[in-house]
C-alpha cells in the first residue's frame, strides 16, 4: 500500500487518536496511488459529545461574542499563513491550485468575513436580543424581548467530500461565534486535507479546550447519542440526508438537523441574449466554467442549461467550443485546467448517472469512455472529459430534472417564452442556485420572480456587472446558502442569520427593571441613575440607565425660517401656512424634523472635552407628533446599551433618545450611537 500513506487520526476527548486497526486506503484521485489510512473502530463518539457539552461549551460561553470572533480571526489568520501546506495536500483530492484557492482560501477567508462581521454587526455580549421591546401591560410595569442564547450541547458537522475546507470552515465559523462547540465529520475520500487543517488549528492553542473535535472515517453511533441541546448539519445526498435525518435519536430529541442536499441548479439564456450579445458570452463562459471547476463536483455546479429555442443550437456549438479547450490532467500541472473526480468510486457513479440521462438526452460533446490527457495516465486517476447533453423534449422529460450526475456534466434544453423558461427551472423541485443572463429588465423581473421561491439564491448576471461578479457557483458568507425542496429544505451562512441557527429563540417576559438585568440592555420603565452628565462619564464609569433630563426650549417661527434658509429645506409644510392646513397631517406650518433632532442635540450634548469621543450615527428615527411655533422641546437622554471593543482603547454605546413636548407627548424618538473611551482623561 505505498509507505507514505499516512494514518489519520481523530481528535476527540481532548487528543488525537486513531482507530482500531489498519484503517481503510483512501486513494490520490489523480495517481490512484494510496494516500491516507482511514477508520474510526473503537472511538467512543457518545464520550466525545460529552467532552465538548462540558468543556468547549462552558468555555466559549464564557466568552463574549466580540472575543469569540478575535478568536477566529486570529486562527483564520495563522491558517493563511500555512496556505501552500494546504495547497500540497489539495492535490491528492484531485483538484487544481485554482480549484483548492475556492476551497482553502476561500474557506479561510469565509471564517474571516464571519469574525469580521460580528464584530461589526453583533454587540460585545453574550445574550442577543432581537426586535424591540414589547409593552403588555397599560402602565409598562410588564414588557417581554425576544432573546437568543447558544445551546448547550454541541453542533454535528458532517460535510461533503468536494470542499474539504470551505465546507468545514463555513459551518464552524458560526457555531463558535454563537457559542457553540463542534464536531466536524469529514467526507471519507477527501478527509485527510480536513484532518490537517484541523490539526494546524488546534496546534495554535487559541480555541478553548473542547471547542473543536474531527472525526475521520466512520460517524458510527455518533447520531444515537445527541440530544435536545445539540445540534446536526448535513451536506451530502438526498438520501443519506434524509436517513440521517430521520435518526431515532434526532426525531425523539426533536434536534435541530439542517441539511444541504442534490441539486439539479439552472442557468437561463434570456430571449434578449444572443449570439454577439455580451450576456451570451458571458453565459457561455460561466457554464462552461461551472461545468469545469473542481471537474463539476459542486453542489451549486450548473446542471440544466435552459436557453431560447432561437439560440439552441448556436449555444450548444458555443459552449462546446469552449469546453474544446479545456486541458485535462495532473492537477499540480500548470496546464491543466481540469483535474480529476475525486475517487475511481465516485467518477464511475458519475458515469452510471449519466447513462440514466442518456434515456432523454444524447451526448453532443465528449465521451464517456475516452478522455485525453496532458498529463497522468486514464487508467489510473479518475479523470473524466465534460460532457454536454442536450435534451429534445425537456417539458416532458424526468430523468434530466431528478437525477445529478456529480460531476463535468450538463445538459441543454430550450424554450419558448419566459414562463415555459420558470417551468423547467421548477422542475428540479428546489435548488440551491440559479442563474439568468439578460440584459432586459422587464423579463428580469418576471423570471427572477418565478424562480426565487425555489431557489436558495438567483444571480442576474449581465455587462453591468461583468467585471464584478462572482459568479453561479460562488456561495458568500453573506447571503445564504441553502435551497428548498430537493436542495434539502436548509440555511447556511447569511451572515449573521448563520449564527442565530446556533441558538434558541426565547420570549423573556417581565418588569422593565428585570428585563434589563437579563438582556444587559435599558428598557423604558427600569431605574434611571442621573448623578453626573452621562457624557463626562468614561465606558469603565458609564452604567446602562444613567440618564439626563434636559431643560425645555421654544421653537419659533424665526427657528424654523432660518432652519429652511440655512439648509435649503423649503417643503412646503415648513414654510406655507394654507398648504400645510390643507395637508390631513398638519394644523398649521410645522418645524422640521431634523430641526428636532438638532435642537435635541444641543440640548443633551456637554459641549467640553471628555470621554465622548464621535458621534456615529442616529438608529431607528421616528418623528411622533407635528411640532408648531411656540411648542416647547425637552429631551431624555438615557444609556441603552455599552458594548466595549476588544483590543481597542474605546467601545460603542447606544443611546435612548426621547423628545417631547410641553404637554409630555413623544415627539420624536430614536438611537444615538456614539464612541466613547475606557478611561479619561486618556494617557498622551
Amino acid at each position: 500500500m505505498g509507505t507514505t500513506a499516512r494514518r489519520l487520526e481523530s481528535y476527540v476527548e481532548g487528543a488525537w487518536r486513531r482507530g482500531d486497526g489498519e484503517g481503510q486506503p483512501v486513494l490520490n484521485a489523480a495517481t490512484g496511488t494510496v494516500h491516507a489510512l482511514i477508520g474510526t473502530e473503537g472511538l467512543d463518539f457518545k464520550a466525545a459529545l460529552a467532552w465538548g457539552r462540558a468543556k468547549g461549551g462552558p468555555a466559549l460561553r464564557a466568552m463574549t461574542i466580540h472575543e469569540r470572533a478575535l478568536m477566529l480571526k486570529a486562527v483564520g489568520l495563522k491558517l493563511m499563513e500555512l496556505k501552500e501546506e494546504f495547497y500540497l495536500e489539495n492535490f491528492a483530492t484531485g483538484a487544481t491550485r485554482r480549484d483548492g484557492w475556492i476551497d482553502i482560501e476561500g474557506g479561510i477567508g469565509t471564517m474571516l468575513t464571519f469574525a469580521s462581521k460580528a464584530r461589526r454587526e453583533l454587540p460585545n455580549t453574550r445574550v442577543l436580543t432581537e426586535g424591540p421591546v414589547e409593552v403588555l401591560s397599560r402602565d409598562g410595569s410588564f414588557v417581554a424581548q425576544h432573546i437568543l442564547s447558544p445551546f448547550v450541547g454541541v453542533a454535528v458537522h458532517i460535510n461533503a467530500y468536494n470542499f474539504p475546507v470551505w465546507g468545514m470552515l463555513e459551518k464552524i465559523a458560526p457555531s463558535l461565534i454563537a457559542g457553540m462547540p463542534c464536531i466536524v465529520k469529514p467526507a471519507s475520500q477527501t478527509a485527510y486535507l480536513t484532518e490537517l487543517v484541523v490539526r494546524r488549528m488546534l496546534e495554535t492553542g487559541l480555541l478553548p479546550e473542547g471547542a473543536l473535535q474531527i472525526v475521520t472515517g466512520s460517524a458510527g453511533d455518533l447520531l444515537d447519542h445527541v440530544d435536545e441541546q445539540d445540534v446536526v448539519t448535513f451536506t451530502g445526498s438526498a438520501s443519506t440526508g434524509q436517513k440521517l435525518k430521520s435518526s431515532p435519536a434526532i426525531l425523539k430529541h426533536s434536534v435541530r438537523f439542517t441539511m444541504e442536499a442534490d441539486s439539479l441548479n439552472a442557468s437561463i439564456l434570456g430571449a434578449d441574449a444572443g449570439p454577439g450579445t455580451d450576456e451570451f458570452d458571458l453565459f457561455v463562459r460561466e457554464v462552461a466554467n461551472e461545468m469545469t471547476v473542481k471537474a463539476g463536483q459542486k453542489c451549486t455546479a450548473i446542471r440544466r442549461i435552459i436557453v431560447p429555442k432561437t439560440h439552441e443550437q448556436a449555444a450548444v456549438e458555443a459552449i462546446s467550443a469552449r469546453l474544446s479547450k479545456t486541458k485535462i490532467g495532473l492537477p499540480d500541472d500548470e496546464a491543466v485546467r481540469m483535474g480529476a473526480i475525486v475517487s475511481l468510486n465516485d467518477r464511475d457513479g458519475v458515469k452510471a448517472k449519466v447513462a440514466e440521462l442518456a434515456t432523454e438526452a444524447e451526448i453532443v460533446f465528449g465521451s464517456l469512455d475516452t478522455v485525453d490527457l496532458v498529463s497522468g495516465e486514464a487508467d489510473h486517476g479518475a479523470f473524466m472529459a465534460p460532457l454536454l447533453l442536450h435534451c429534445a423534449k425537456p417539458l416532458t422529460a424526468e430523468v434530466v430534472h431528478s437525477v445529478e450526475a456529480f460531476g463535468p456534466v450538463a445538459t441543454v434544453m430550450s424554450y419558448e417564452d419566459n414562463q415555459e423558461a420558470v417551468e423547467l427551472a421548477r422542475k428540479g423541485r428546489g435548488s440551491l442556485a440559479s442563474s439568468l443572463f439578460s440584459n432586459d429588465e422587464a423579463l428580469v423581473h418576471d423570471v427572477v420572480t418565478g424562480l426565487a421561491p425555489f431557489h436558495g439564491r438567483v444571480l442576474i448576471g449581465n455587462r453591468g456587472s461583468a467585471k464584478s461578479s462572482t459568479g453561479h457557483g460562488s456561495p458568500l458568507a453573506p447571503l445564504v446558502h441553502g435551497g428548498p425542496g430537493r436542495a434539502g429544505g436548509g440555511e447556511e451562512m447569511g451572515g449573521m442569520r448563520g449564527v442565530k441557527h446556533f441558538m434558541q429563540r426565547s420570549a423573556v417576559q417581565g418588569t422593565p427593571e428585570m428585563l434589563s438585568a437579563v438582556t444587559g440592555q435599558w428598557v423604558d420603565g427600569a431605574s434611571v441613575r442621573s448623578d453626573v452628565h452621562p457624557f463626562r462619564k468614561s465606558l469603565a464609569e458609564l452604567k446602562i440607565g444613567d440618564q439626563i433630563a434636559t431643560k425645555a426650549r421654544e421653537v419659533t417661527l424665526e427657528d424654523v425660517e432660518h432652519f429652511a434658509e440655512f439648509t435649503g429645506d423649503n417643503f412646503y409644510a415648513h414654510m406655507d401656512s394654507e398648504a400645510a392646513k390643507a395637508n390631513p397631517f398638519f394644523e398649521d406650518r410645522v418645524a422640521h424634523g431634523y430641526l428636532i433632532a438638532s435642537f435635541a442635540a444641543g440640548l443633551f450634548v456637554d459641549p467640553e472635552p471628555g470621554p465622548v469621543l464621535a458621534n456615529y450615527g442616529v438608529d431607528n428615527l421616528r418623528f411622533l407628533t407635528p411640532v408648531y411655533f411656540g411648542d416647547s422641546l425637552k429631551v431624555r437622554l438615557t444609556c441603552k446599551e455599552i458594548n466595549p471593543r476588544e483590543n481597542a482603547d474605546h467601545g460603542e454605546v447606544r443611546w435612548d433618545c426621547q423628545v417631547t413636548n410641553q404637554m409630555d407627548e413623544v415627539v420624536a424618538q430614536y438611537d444615538v450611537l456614539t464612541m466613547v473611551a475606557k478611561n479619561w482623561p486618556q494617557a498622551a
